[in-house]
This record gives structure tokens, C-alpha cells and sequence, in this order.
């Protein structure tokens, strides 16, 4: 691929084919010396703002979506890169809360791809999909002159291509087994990948953590010198009540108390992710927050497809669960929402605990709709399904073919199994791309304007199973 000019910009699709061609999120080669010398390439545009990190195994969009937003309503232009997207691939990318627009992406990849080519041809690896985007977002991220980055890790921490950063913050979400195979066999071991993003000097915000990854974080913490503060001990979520549109919560902080705050994100974990972020800029901007910053950011925070709640009849709740616990904190979260009949639409990557995820699950569904997504690694429905009775019993136990096909059954089940009540709801959940899928299919308020969809891909094998019975 030649080189091309800033006068020459490609199609999005062009450019998404470019990047897609690349080693997968999937593929790892543990070394920051590629992003490292992309980076001296394009002058390290990641020294000329200050930056949030963000590292756990689940909740990370979640807060730094909460911490842009925090950071918005107290003044501050911020940068904001997370992953995986939900419909496309410039979400990944945000300046001041939205999406970057098609030019900026555009000539964020220009600028990147001919400095990528150099790398390619100096190593003996290239460079990955996840490592462009990751310097095109912090390219993007200084031609937009942002004040503030907002870093969520990819996978890990230490040899995650986010950390060429040096964050001032770092911010510690809960820690459990998730990609084992890359990060270790142990909760502990994850956390020691994890701990690489607490930089010298540092403060370090830690959520609530089991004692083995709470050492491991102490341990860093000191080593380096940066400062430890600790959800539940050196700060605290005083209560939480759930409320229309969210939650009230109430949080001690380093500097300040902030009580009776509307949080437009439902679950006890969206609360404790809330605290973590209000501590984290408190920590960036060195003082408390302005009671009205907070309940503005707060009120109007958005985490699309985490406990995501699309109306209709019945409504759909789309959550990106993926592992055990996420999916012990969605089954925290209906409980709250309270619906009488739960129909569950799950579809997964294959390298998952999928009968972790599916006994979490099984006392609060009724029934499970087993298909696919649209990724090549998903699970096939029938292998999902085939696990499912050994959790579910086989009655509770259907199939379809795809995520749009079972959405349409789970709301059929929904029909006949609560005929009684009129508060039954659909899930969809197993994986991002599962939520992804059900998003282009229902109506959304959040969706980046204007956005490119695409159709799913589609199975390998598209089938319409009839339901049992």
C-alpha cells in the first residue's frame, strides 16, 4: 500500500478494510516497541494533553464515559477512546462526547498509515488493528487539542498499546478471570498485567477488589510511588436508591460529598463505577467538583448497550455481559428493574465461559433464545444451545438463527409465557457484538449522527429453527 497524502482521503470503508487486514484485537504479541515508535514518529501527540486510564475487567466504557462526562461539566475538552464499537468503528474515537466525524477519522488514519508502514517494515511484527487505532485516536486526540484523554485499556494494562500514555490517573475497575489464555490462570496474575497502567507519581483509583488483586495493587502502588485510593476505605458510596430515569447516589470523595445525585445509568455496579469516576477527576483537577458539574454530567451520562433499556412491548434491555461477572451485575440490575418474566436472547464468542455466564443467568430467566452473531468467532447456536440445557433444562431452551431472528422469538415467548402480566422484557446479551447486533435492529436515542451502519454478517449457515412446542 503506497503512502497516501492529506489531500487524498479515502472511503471510511476503504479504510476499515485497511484496518480489518491488519492482526486482529484477538492476535497478541506482548510489546509496546511498535505503538512506541509509531508514536516517535508522529512526534508523540500523547505528551500534549493530560490523560485518565482506565483498566478492569468489566465496567471500563462504562466510567470512562462517566469520567468525559464529569470532566465536560466542570470545563475541560476531552478526548475519549474506548472499544470494542456497537455500529461503527468511529465510536472508538470521541472529542467532546460525540464520535469523531468521518473527515477527522479519515485524516487521523492518513497521518497514521504512512509512519505505519515505516514501523511494519523495521520490526518483525506489524503493526495490529487495535495499535492504529490506538494511535490514531491519540493523533486525533492533539489535532483537536483536547485538554483531557480518557484511555480505556484494550486488554490488560502493561503491554496494552493504550500505554504509551503516562496517566496522572489511573482508574482500577474490578478485576476477575477474563481472557485467561493472555493474561494468566489467576485473578492475581490479571491484576499484575492490569497494575502496569499505575505510572510514578500517579494516584491510582481502585474499585472494590477480592484481597489477592487489592495486594497486587498495593504492591504497584508502592513500588512506584504513586498514591492508592481505595472504593469502600479512603473514599465511599454512601447509598443508593434506584429512581426514575437511574439511581440516586451519593458519594464521599477526595475533596467532597456529593449527595442525592441523579446517575442516568441503572445497577449498584454503575454506582460504584460513578464513584471511582467522580474520585478520578477529583484526583485529575486536584479539588472537589461543583455540585452542579456533577449533577449535570451525571444526569446525563449514556452507556449504550450496558444495561441499555429500548422501549417497546415488551421493552428490550441490550447488556454487553461477557463473562461471569458481568453477568452477575446484570442479574443485580433486573432485579432492580423488577419484570415479571425474563426471555433471554444470548450469543457469544467461543472462547468464553459460556456456562459460567449461563448459571449466572438461569434463575432469573425464563427462557433462552440460543443464536449467533455476526462476528466469525461467535459460538454456533446449536453448541450454545447444546450447553444451555445442561444449565436451563431443555423445555427453556430454544434456537434461531441469528440475533434479529431471536429477538423476534424471545418476544413471541414473551407473549405467550406472560400472558398474565405486562411487564415481561427481552435481554439480549453474551457479547458487544450481540448488543451491536440487536442496536441496528431498535430504536436508539444515543446513536452518533450521522452514522454508517451495515447490515450483520450474516451465519455461516443462516437457518429458521421452529421453536419447540
Amino acid at each position: 500500500m503506497s503512502a497516501l497524502g492529506a489531500s487524498e482521503l479515502p472511503s471510511l470503508d476503504e479504510v476499515e478494510a485497511r484496518l480489518l487486514a491488519r492482526w486482529p484485537e484477538t492476535r497478541i504479541e506482548p510489546s509496546l516497541d511498535r505503538i512506541t515508535r509509531a508514536m516517535s514518529l508522529l512526534g508523540d501527540p500523547q505528551r500534549t494533553y493530560r490523560s485518565v486510564h482506565l483498566t478492569g475487567t468489566n465496567g471500563k466504557t462504562s466510567t470512562a464515559r462517566i469520567v468525559e462526562a464529569l470532566l465536560a461539566a466542570s470545563g475541560e475538552r476531552t478526548g475519549r477512546l474506548t472499544s470494542p464499537h456497537l455500529t461503527t468503528i468511529r465510536e472508538r474515537i470521541a472529542l467532546d462526547g460525540e464520535a469523531i466525524g468521518e473527515r477527522e477519522f479519515l485524516a487521523a488514519y492518513v497521518a497514521v498509515a504512512e509512519q505505519a508502514e515505516r514501523v511494519d517494515a523495521a520490526m518483525p511484527h506489524p503493526m495490529s488493528f487495535f495499535e492504529l487505532t490506538v494511535a490514531m485516536a491519540y493523533r486525533a486526540f492533539a489535532d483537536a487539542a483536547v485538554g483531557v484523554a480518557v484511555v480505556e485499556v484494550g486488554m490488560g494494562g502493561r503491554w496494552d498499546a493504550t500505554n504509551v500514555i503516562d496517566a496522572e490517573v489511573a482508574v482500577l475497575l474490578p478485576v476477575d478471570l477474563d481472557h485467561t489464555d493472555y493474561l494468566g490462570p489467576t485473578t492475581a496474575a490479571i491484576a499484575r498485567e492490569k497494575a502496569g497502567i499505575i505510572k510514578p507519581g500517579a494516584v491510582a483509583v481502585s474499585a472494590r477488589q477480592s484481597e489477592d488483586v487489592a495486594k497486587v495493587f498495593r504492591d504497584r502502588a508502592r513500588s512506584v510511588g504513586a498514591r492508592l485510593v481505595v472504593l469502600g476505605e479512603d473514599v465511599a458510596l454512601l447509598d443508593r436508591q434506584p429512581a426514575e430515569g437511574g439511581q440516586l447516589i451519593s458519594v464521599r470523595g477526595l475533596h467532597g460529598t456529593y449527595r442525592d445525585v441523579l446517575l442516568a445509568l441503572r445497577g449498584r455496579h454503575q454506582a460504584e463505577n460513578a464513584a471511582c469516576a467522580i474520585v478520578a477527576v477529583e484526583a485529575m483537577l486536584g479539588r472537589s467538583l461543583d455540585d452542579d458539574a456533577v449533577r449535570a454530567g451525571l444526569a446525563r451520562v449514556a452507556s449504550p448497550g450496558r444495561f441499555d433499556v429500548r422501549p417497546g412491548s415488551p421493552p428490550v434491555v441490550l447488556d454487553a455481559a461477557h463473562n461471569p461477572h458481568g453477568a452477575r451485575a446484570l442479574v443485580a440490575s433486573l432485579a432492580e428493574l423488577a419484570p415479571r418474566g425474563t426471555y433471554a436472547v444470548v450469543a457469544s464468542m467461543a472462547d468464553k465461559d459460556i456456562e459460567g455466564m449461563l448459571r449466572e443467568l438461569e434463575p432469573v430467566v425464563d427462557a433462552v433464545v440460543c443464536t449467533r452473531n455476526s462476528s466469525p468467532r461467535s459460538l454456533a447456536a446449536r453448541e450454545l444451545a447444546a450447553c444451555a440445557r445442561q444449565v436451563f433444562g431443555a423445555e427453556r431452551v430454544h434456537l434461531a438463527s441469528d440475533v434479529a431472528t431471536g429477538i423476534e422469538a424471545a418476544k413471541s415467548l414473551a407473549v405467550t409465557g406472560a400472558a398474565d402480566s405486562d411487564d415481561p422484557v427481552v435481554l439480549v446479551t453474551g457479547s458487544v457484538v450481540t448488543v451491536g447486533d440487536a442496536d441496528r435492529l431498535l430504536p436508539s436515542a444515543w446513536r452518533p449522527d450521522p452514522v454508517r451502519t451495515r447490515p450483520p454478517r450474516p451465519p455461516d449457515r443462516p437457518v429458521a429453527l421452529p421453536l419447540p412446542g
